[in-house]
């Protein structure tokens, strides 16, 4: 029974180290040495629906690079209200730059939506990488980059966009999000009321 988990789990580590490296080959090239290198700096771990990735209080440890599922990130008010920051899926990265680089209790939280496989690498790993494969900061760089013009157009969205507007632009960028969000959330996500939002999808408010 041991040697069958284990099988096991190392036959899910590849596959998870497989879909890693398919997702960086995508933005820079890398030998077959500093693929291996890389991989085996991440540790597999998995998280059951309403399980905290991360808590607002905690210091994030990791960088996470997602598998399989779907995680959400939000703050959580003096009142108590959920603000919703954030999501990510398949291929998608997810952390808490601010309290990961300057190793300061986080202001957020991270939960599964769904059972998820993440990838994880933890900072004194990562900063080592990059002293001894600099090509790893360009692609680190450019994860950043992404992440910086995502967030400008996010920005740009809320004040030149209604409610409408707003998620008809994300439901036409993210075709899935309505299947593996609660509304809620995604009203949340909108800077819009979870009311509102229903009657956008019946129709009542229109783009423009």
């Amino acid at each position: 029974m041991a040697i069958h988990l284990y099988i096991l789990l190392a036959l899910e580590k590849t596959h998870a180290d497989t879909l890693l490296i398919n997702h960086v080959l995508k933005r820079i090239n890398l030998s077959t040495d500093e693929q291996i290198h890389f991989t085996s700096l991440f540790t597999l771990r998995k998280i059951l629906p309403r399980q905290y990735l991360l808590q607002q209080g905690d210091i994030c440890k990791y960088e996470f690079f997602v598998i399989k599922g779907f995680l959400r990130s939000f703050f959580v008010d003096d009142l108590g209200t959920e603000h919703t920051l954030d999501f990510a899926f398949e291929d998608w990265w997810i952390s808490d730059s601010k309290s990961f680089l300057q190793l300061l209790p986080s202001e957020i939280n991270i939960i599964a939506h769904e059972p998820t496989i993440v990838m994880q690498i933890e900072k004194e790993a990562l900063d080592q990488l990059y002293l001894d494969y600099p090509i790893f900061d360009r692609f680190w760089r450019l994860l950043n980059q992404n992440f910086n013009l995502s967030q400008s157009e996010r920005v740009l969205n809320a004040i030149s966009m209604n409610g409408a507007e707003r998620y008809h632009a994300i439901v036409a960028k993210y075709p899935k999000i309505e299947s593996r969000l609660a509304q809620k959330h995604i009203a949340s996500y909108l800077g819009i009321t979870p009311v509102f939002l229903s009657m956008i999808r019946r129709g009542q408010f229109n783009i423009k």
